[in-house]
């Protein structure tokens, strides 16, 4: 497991439905969008995590099925519509349907992060909780220019870090809670994994368009760097020696 000095998230890495759910009724466009999931997120979590040496647990289903970053008894956590996008597998489902995919989805998750979390802790090496999305350059037709977001709930220093490095990155648009907040409900993760186990924490949203391909990704991975690896330094929070 690696010591750096990071622990990274990707809940919404996939688009898988399992066979059990029948496509949840969905059309095939709706699965492949970002509807389902974050695209380019994944491949950006796996830069970041072998860069700063960093373990990284990802979530294996898509979110429709169940958002890993809502909590169980949250009506997003299942959602019958996002955007657009209705989703008729979601609709009238039962307390029981509900608690089966908790049981089966977003419980072996959080233990995957925990475990995480408690090995990583006895490895005596102080580490953030980092977690990364992808966001549409569009929701409900309307453009949004934000191109990096730096999220945070209640603990904000490692977003206040990244967002005083913000100037390294000239003409990239960067912003605080920025498509998203906490008043979104998108800090489910953050204040579980992250303030729950007392480690620094944020969460990275960065606009789709911009991870649409390997030089993109490559590109973005090196620009958040550029803002992590000093945000993590003034935590004092230091990379080891392999990393």
């Amino acid at each position: 497991m690696g010591r750096g000095p990071a622990l990274f998230l990707c809940e919404h890495a996939s688009n898988a439905i399992p066979a059990r759910y029948a496509g949840l009724g969905l059309r095939d466009e709706d699965r492949a969008s970002h509807a389902a999931w974050d695209p380019g997120a994944l491949a950006l979590a796996k830069r970041l995590a072998e860069a700063l040496d960093a373990p990284l647990v990802a979530g294996t289903v898509s979110r429709l099925v169940y958002d890993l970053n809502r909590p169980p008894e949250a009506a997003s956590a299942m959602p019958v519509q996002t955007e657009t996008v209705a989703i008729p597998g979601n609709a009238g489902l039962s307390p029981e349907a509900r608690a089966q995919r908790t049981r089966d989805i977003y419980d072996p998750f959080c233990a995957a992060v925990t475990g995480t979390v408690v090995t990583r802790k006895t490895l005596g090496t102080p580490f953030a909780l980092v977690t990364v999305h992808s966001f549409t350059p569009t929701w409900f037709g309307k453009p949004r220019a934000v191109e990096i977001g730096i999220l945070h709930d209640a603990d904000s220093r490692l977003a206040d870090y990244m967002l005083e490095e913000a100037s390294r990155l000239p003409g990239r648009r960067i912003a605080r809670n920025d498509p998203y907040g906490p008043e979104d409900g998108v800090t489910h993760s953050l204040k579980l994994h992250g303030i729950g186990n007392e480690l620094p924490n944020v969460m990275i949203e960065v606009r789709n368009d911009l991870l649409a391909d390997e030089t993109g990704i490559e590109t973005i991975a090196g620009e958040l760097l550029t803002l992590l690896r000093p945000a993590l330094a003034g935590l004092g929070l230091t990379e080891t020696d392999n990393a």
